[in-house]
């Protein structure tokens, strides 16, 4: 998200970073290049006009030209407003009530309610250690029901039965009834949608929120749709009492208008974002990292804890120690650390909170984030024997070329691994006591190597 906004605005903002002094001109010229960076990023008009009057009302005062450092701090007002906008911090769900707490999934058809609600319910049962209970009210497509029940499977959380017969007011208080038998914390409820907004939606869903009174009723809303997303959740707040907004397949949203207007037309919050198919592709959106990155500062705090939460914390504790007792880095751990890359989303899950990609041409982005690279290099690792893998000093010609047939690729492909584990091998060897430091420098090193011959100019 954002990728067409961040390159426009990096530039901007590089222009200005050195200037050891800013004049009333240089930032009528620079709010201008926001103004239609936004616009062209699908920022819904108000929010521009809105966005653009308070960067100058405070760009042109003291804070920015009396500042010693100008150019930096006219960018600081750009980020604070940015994430303003945007909600300034993250909005936590409210589940300090009697349980369950009911939780109630609106949105249109397609905007993906039910795959929302599955992964929603694994973040709630992971992180927040709560017993969860699902159940869906979509009596108009029976394959939703049996989508949730596979993903409540999935994903481990209680899932109660209904079916396409009933009224979605039963379907749910026999839900509320049984959740409180079974102790639950938190009752997800998957509604139906339509096409587009009508008086039958809007009237089932009015008595289905009067009739279970849900202590978040969350509007699930495509990012794709940019300011219409906005706009239909804005009709959708204005018939339901909406606590938050969920926007969904942000991995395909590369302009980042919805995110930007969401809040300020609603005035409801976006509590979460969600990407891909996968159970785990759900964040919670927190406005000043957003913010950060989409000025091209990146969102290493992200970062940290997507490395926290998703690497195998045994594995990483195991290497670290024989890292540090000056045991080789063999061929088995790059294969570990090259499958722990994919759990993350690979190359392209991670690129975007490093800073300084704007300033990366987009050919050369491209190449590294749709590279089938690093599946391809676990395949040459699978073909080896367990003693190659111990030992890579092995590994001669011969050897290469049957690995290369084993693995479908070309012998040239086993050598520019080989050249890649030398040089992870060497960042290893660095890495030794600089703990998540170290482990963050050596994922960079490894994602430029991995990414293209040269390497990518990282800031």
């Amino acid at each position: 998200m954002f990728e067409s906004l961040t390159q426009r605005l990096s530039g901007t903002i590089e222009r200005l970073r050195g200037r050891g002094r800013l004049t009333e001109e240089n930032i009528r010229e620079a709010t201008r290049e926001v103004r239609i960076a936004l616009l062209e990023a699908d920022v819904a008009l108000p929010v521009v006009q809105a966005l653009i009057e308070k960067i100058k009302v405070r760009a042109v005062g003291q804070e920015v030209l009396k500042s010693l450092t100008p150019g930096q701090a006219l960018i600081k007002v750009v980020r604070d407003e940015l994430t303003a906008v945007m909600g300034s911090t993250a909005t936590d769900l409210n589940l300090n009530v009697p349980a369950p707490a009911v939780i109630l999934m609106a949105g249109l058809q397609g905007a993906g309610k039910t795959t929302t609600t599955g992964k929603l319910a694994k973040l709630l049962k992971e992180k927040r250690k709560k017993k969860v209970m699902v159940v869906s009210a979509d009596v108009y497509r029976p394959a939703a029901i049996e989508q949730l029940k596979t993903l409540a499977e999935q994903v481990g959380v209680l899932f109660f039965a209904s079916s396409p017969d009933q009224d979605p007011v039963d379907i749910v208080k026999a839900a509320i009834a049984d959740a409180k038998k079974s102790f639950v914390d938190v009752l997800l409820v998957d509604t139906a949608g339509r096409l587009a907004i009508d008086e039958a939606m809007m009237a089932e869903i009015k008595a289905l929120h009067a009739a279970v009174n849900p202590v978040e009723t969350l509007f699930v809303v495509d990012a794709m749709t940019g300011q219409d997303a906005a706009n239909t959740a804005k009709a959708f707040g204005e018939a339901l009492p909406l606590t938050g907004v969920v926007l969904t397949k942000t991995d395909g949203d590369a302009r980042g208008g919805a995110a930007l207007s969401v809040r300020y037309i609603t005035g409801k919050p976006i509590k979460f974002t969600g990407t891909g198919e996968k159970v785990d592709g759900l964040d919670v959106f927190h406005p000043e990292r957003v913010a950060g990155r989409i000025l091209d500062m990146g969102d290493v705090l992200s970062l940290v804890e997507q490395v926290e939460q998703q690497v195998d914390k045994d594995k990483a504790a195991k290497l670290a120690e024989k890292v540090a007792s000056g045991k080789k880095f063999n061929l088995n751990d790059m294969r570990d650390q090259l499958e722990q890359m994919e759990n993350m989303g690979g190359i392209g899950g991670l690129m975007d909170k490093l800073p300084g990609l704007g300033q990366i041409p987009d050919h050369l982005k491209a190449q590294v984030t749709q590279s089938r690279e690093v599946p391809r290099m676990i395949a040459i690792i699978n073909s080896m024997t367990l003693k190659e893998r111990r030992n890579p000093g092995l590994l001669n010609g011969s050897r290469r070329a049957r690995i290369a047939k084993g693995a479908g690729v070309q012998p040239a492909d086993v050598n520019r691994l080989m050249k890649q584990y030398m040089q992870m091998e060497k960042m290893m060897s660095k890495m030794a006591g600089g703990g998540m430091k170290g482990m963050m420098r050596s994922m960079r090193g490894m994602m430029g190597a991995m990414g293209m011959k040269g390497g990518l100019p990282f800031r």
